[in-house]
Parts: structure tokens; sequence; C-alpha cells
């Protein structure tokens, strides 16, 4: 039996990120804006007793967009709706530190985290797409290391305002009349290069101190970042050497940073096809990857790149020299993509197509998909997995062939240990900057 606890969660994606995947069979097309459809996911992630679902967000479409991007919810909305239905799943979103303001995100994720018990994890993002800035009144897009300076920044205002109550600052006593204690009330007063925020917030301290927050990347600016502010980190990472890689670099990262490796947890995020066998399985992905046509392709693969017109290329001769188009949007992504194109000689066409509908990482039987996935926790690749059904209805097979192997691997849990989302992570208590308590 395993030590370490192997950590699921899984992205509640819609009808899935595929250009096509609304058009397959077994696919909700509706799925991403309706409610009905999230609590299904919720009650069987819960059923399965992963510790957390997620939801991605963006600030920025147009018409060559992934349908699941074009028509869908707003994920704090959401995920306070899924707050109501079900009770011991974490509820992860995703909002930009370049467009908002950390008074109001701070606010927003403790009402989250009152909602739910506990429950609420916050995926900061700097926001990728440079057209983001067309939708918030902005001149231009910052560029990508001024993004993560300021996020830095944001990060320091939002945990201050968290900290503005201490845990029983409200006595709410009938008697004396006293309502809260005043010596447990801390002004923020934050002057800095991008805020200026007095606070303090006005909502109590939250179930979990303050709700987890995760960090979605693997850039440089992205590790360092994490490193000291996160609790969880989101990423990809195509083979196992390069995930062990990147998993060692961050642990060092957090001790040079005087946390401890466990205080952060690495998850990978992986698509995944359970079949009965390999003909099972590539009937699957064939009949998924088949709706994809090469126009809808291009389109999906230029928008790592800031939306940029790949149709403007021949599509079988090599992948075209763009230069630096992507490095300030899905730089790690567009990195990989060059980097795989021009290694394997693909041409624009390959290269499309497989982006828009990458052979998932882990396939095959349920047992080979449990072998898959222990391979990765026990070789220090990953903490964990944030599972993508590699068809629309992948999830559930998963939940329901691929849970129970682990469970009974000793790997992952059979029952909740506790009701938050820092009591599945098995994360302490976050100290109150202004009591050291």
């Amino acid at each position: 039996m395993s030590t370490r606890q192997l950590r699921l969660g899984t992205i509640l994606h819609g009808a899935s990120g595929n250009m096509s995947a609304w058009r397959h069979p077994a696919a909700q097309a509706d799925a991403s804006i309706s409610f009905d459809y999230a609590r299904k996911i919720a009650r069987k992630a819960e059923q399965g007793k992963l510790d957390f679902l997620f939801v991605a967000d963006g600030l920025y479409i147009n018409e060559k967009s992934i349908p699941h991007f074009l028509n869908r919810f707003e994920p704090l909305t959401l995920l306070s709706a899924l707050a109501g239905v079900t009770e011991h799943l974490g509820l992860v979103g995703t909002v930009s530190t370049s467009y908002s303001e950390p008074f109001t995100v701070a606010r927003q994720f403790a009402s989250l985290d009152h909602l739910s018990g506990g429950r609420a994890g916050w995926n900061v993002v700097t926001s990728p797409l440079e057209g983001s800035a067309k939708n918030f009144s902005r001149q231009q897009h910052p560029e990508h290391a001024l993004r993560y300076r300021i996020a830095d920044e944001y990060l320091q205002v939002v945990k201050g305002l968290w900290d503005s109550w201490e845990q029983d600052a409200f006595v709410r006593d009938k008697q004396s009349g006293q309502f809260f204690d005043p010596a447990k009330l801390h002004t923020l007063n934050h002057h800095g290069d991008f805020f200026q925020v007095q606070g303090p917030l006005n909502i109590s301290r939250t179930p979990q101190g303050r709700p987890i927050i995760f960090q979605a990347g693997a850039s440089e600016d992205g590790k360092k970042l994490a490193a000291r502010h996160a609790d969880a980190i989101f990423t990809h990472q195509p083979t196992r050497e390069e995930a062990q890689a990147f998993y060692r670099d961050v642990k060092q990262q957090l001790v040079a940073n005087g946390r401890q490796p466990e205080d952060l947890h690495i998850f990978q995020g992986v698509s995944v096809i359970v079949g009965d066998d390999a003909d099972d399985v590539e009937r699957q992905y064939q009949t998924t990857a088949a709706l994809v046509s090469i126009n809808d392709a291009l389109n999906y693969l230029g928008r790592f790149f800031d939306h940029h017109d790949f149709s403007q290329y021949p599509l079988d001769q090599p992948f075209p020299d763009i230069g630096d188009i992507g490095q300030n949007s899905f730089r790690s992504t567009t990195d990989e993509i060059k980097r795989k194109a021009r290694e394997q000689g693909h041409t624009l066409r390959q290269a499309a197509l497989e982006a828009a509908t990458p052979r998932p990482l882990f396939h095959g039987t349920p047992e080979e998909v449990a072998d898959g996935l222990q391979l990765w926790f026990e070789t220090d690749a990953t903490d964990g997995f944030i599972i993508n059904g590699g068809t629309p209805d992948t999830f559930e097979r998963f939940v329901d062939r691929v849970v129970p192997i682990l469970q009974a691997r000793g790997l992952t849990r059979r029952d909740y240990p506790g009701n938050t989302l820092r009591d599945s992570f098995d994360l302490t208590l976050p100290v109150n900057q202004f009591t050291s308590q």
C-alpha cells in the first residue's frame, strides 16, 4: 500500500475541449450551459471520492474558438450552485489576476468557501490571450513577465484580505450587544506597485482559513509564483520524464521558499480513454477524432498562438516558422507544439490534427489505465491527476471501472477524510499573518 495519497480531480469541460466533440453520439450538445449536466458530473465525481471538480475559464473568444468556449457558465456562479448539491467535493474555479480586482475576488472566493462549508479553490491565471485586453478597456495586454509580477502582488493582497478577521472575531453576544471583537479585526492598508487596497474584507475568515490556491501553467514565471503562493499546480507534460523533471524543479523551489515539498500538490491534466480491449479503445478514439475537420483543427491550433491564422500556410509542408508568435500567450504550450513539430518533422496538417485531438496519454483497459496512473505517481512524476475524458462518456466509465481498482490498490481513498478541500489535500490551516496563529 502506498504511503502517499494519489489525488484526483476532474475538469468540467462541457461536451469536451475537442473542436467537434459536441457532435459525438454520446455528447450532450449543450453541456457547457446545462446545470443538470454539471450537477451530474459533480455527483459522479463525489461518488468516486475525487478531491475536486475544476472549472476553467477564458476572457476572449472569436468565431474560431472551441464551441465549449463560445457559450459557457462563469465559474464562480456555477460553483456556487454546485455547492448546494454536493457535500465533500472541492470546487475549484479560474479567475484572472490580469482582469479583475483583488478585493472583489477575495470576497467572491471567501463567499464560495462559506457557502460550501470549506470547499473552495481558486485557480490563479494571468490570462494568456492578448485579445482579452479588448474586453476590458485596455490598450494592450501585459507582457508575460509583467503579468506574473502583477499576479504576485495580487496574491499578497488577496491573502492579506482573507486575514482581515481572526477565526473567532464575530462573537454575536446578544446580552452584551457586542457583535464582534475589535481586537480581532485587521486592516490591510496595502500600497504596492500595482494595487492600493485598504481593507478589511467584508466577510469573515473562511472555514479553510483561506481557499485553496491553484496555479495553472508550466512557465518559469508560473513555477516561481506557485512556489511562493500556491497549494496546488495544474500542469501538463507529455512524457513521464518531463513530468519528473517538472516535479523535481517545483519541489526544490518550494524548499528554497522556506516551504516543505508536501505543502504543494502537483496535478497532471490528462486525457483518458477506458475500453474493454485495444480494439475498443481505438474505435472510441477514431470516432472522436473523425469529427474534427482540418479547418477546425487549424482554428484550434491558432488559439494557442493568440488566434494566429494558420490557414495561410501550405498544409503538407513542414510546420511554418512563425517566430515568437505565441510567446505572450500560452508560452509553455506553444513552445512544446513547435518543439515537437520540429523534432518529429510534422507538417502543419499533422501538427494541427494532433493538437485538436491528441491521443490520450492513458488509454486501455481499466487495469491498464490504473497501471499508468500508478506508475507516474509512484515514480514522482505527479501527486495526482485532473481527469479529462477522451470521449464525452469516458468520465463515468473512469469512476465506475478505474477508481475501484485504484482504491483496491490502496492508492486512492474510499471515503473523504473530512469536510473541506484542505482536509482532502491533508494541508494544515494557514497562519493569519496579523496574529501568527
